[in-house]
């Protein structure tokens, strides 16, 4: 509560000034009724532009937007590269290549949390190149790191799906394994990403790691405040309705959750398995918390198991029916520029 507090009133000082002195000139002038008409709406307005304060943080550590640590200083062979998004903005994104084979491996799009920038995934990261052997795009989003742009949630979803377009016109990858992965917010990125009509039947599978149902459905869990529960859908601005899109994935999904998570409670990812309607899916529990949960020692021994499962499970499932995927397929990719 108290850094919710904090970042209203240094952030956004000047809105919440304005409507502090309308509402007493109201009040003195008109009476309390007016006063408090104009206080109320005034604080909506401030707490509807906080919600990007309260839920982006890409200057947490403070030098997160001019430091990206790179792949070299955990010995991975990479590429830096930046692509233009189809509103004009460039996003920074790093592809880790396994040095033989590559052609022949499975590929991760490599989605992060809310906090810092992709640099500092990259111990994970590096467990996933040398424990599970793949290739992996790490997706940095606008705003964050050494992207362009400001933080927004139509903005994520360009971003991802603009990684998945530089992807597939990759020649060195087999195009026919690309899977997603999302941690938190990532998760909820993925989500979207796997279920929209354009792009669902083109991926191999999706992992989501302690990620949340959807933002209104946090911002109980995190404030407490009963009155949230009347609050109409139009005051968030940022959404990200997972639980709703859920039941369209039909990928294989291993959803992965940390029972001992205080942020994002383990039981909006089971609910997420639950509602999901792919026809091969996993719920895999682990005693980490939000952050950790890949140093749990199951951790990727499970992720091994579950990819090397995936082939078994491509030639049975329905969801590879290739007449059904037909149907929602277009021809081509959007272009995209690499700069």
């Amino acid at each position: 509560m108290y850094r919710i507090i904090r970042v209203l009133l240094l952030e956004l000082w000047i809105g919440s000034t304005i409507t502090v002195f309308a509402s007493v000139f109201v009040y003195f002038t008109i009476g309390c009724i007016a006063a408090f008409a104009i206080f109320s709406l005034g604080m909506t307005a401030v707490l509807y532009n906080a919600q990007d304060l309260l839920l982006y943080y890409p200057n947490d550590p403070p030098d997160s937007r001019h430091f990206v640590l790179q792949p070299c200083n955990y010995g991975l062979p990479y590429e830096t590269i930046k692509v233009k998004t189809k509103d004009g903005q460039r996003i920074h994104m790093f592809f880790i290549k396994q040095e033989t084979g590559s052609s022949r491996k499975a590929t991760m799009i490599f989605f992060h949390g809310n906090a810092g920038n992709m640099g500092q995934r990259l111990s994970n990261v590096s467990g996933f190149y040398h424990q599970l052997g793949i290739n992996i795009l790490m997706v940095e989003y606008r705003g964050y790191g050494l992207s362009e742009g400001t933080p927004s949630e139509h903005g994520f979803y360009i971003d991802a799906q603009t990684a998945f377009n530089y992807l597939v016109q990759r020649t060195d990858i087999d195009r026919d394994k690309i899977f997603l992965f999302g941690r938190s917010l990532g998760g909820a990125v993925a989500i979207d990403l796997a279920t929209e009509k354009f792009y669902r039947c083109k991926f191999w599978a999706v992992i989501v790691e302690n990620t949340f149902t959807s933002i209104p459905d946090m911002a109980q869990v995190i404030l407490k405040w009963r009155l949230l529960r009347w609050v109409p859908m139009w005051f968030y601005k940022n959404r990200y309705m997972s639980l709703h899109k859920i039941c369209r994935l039909t990928a294989p999904t291993l959803f992965i959750c940390g029972e001992n998570d205080t942020l994002v409670p383990p039981g909006m990812t089971r609910a997420l398995h639950r509602h999901c309607r792919s026809p091969w899916k996993q719920l895999l529990l682990l005693r980490g918390g939000h952050d950790d949960t890949w140093l749990c020692r199951d951790y990727y021994p499970a992720l091994q198991q579950f990819l090397r499962d995936l082939p078994a499970v491509a030639e049975n499932n329905s969801r590879y029916d290739t007449n059904k995927c037909d149907e929602e397929r277009r021809p081509g990719f959007n272009v995209v520029h690499t700069v």
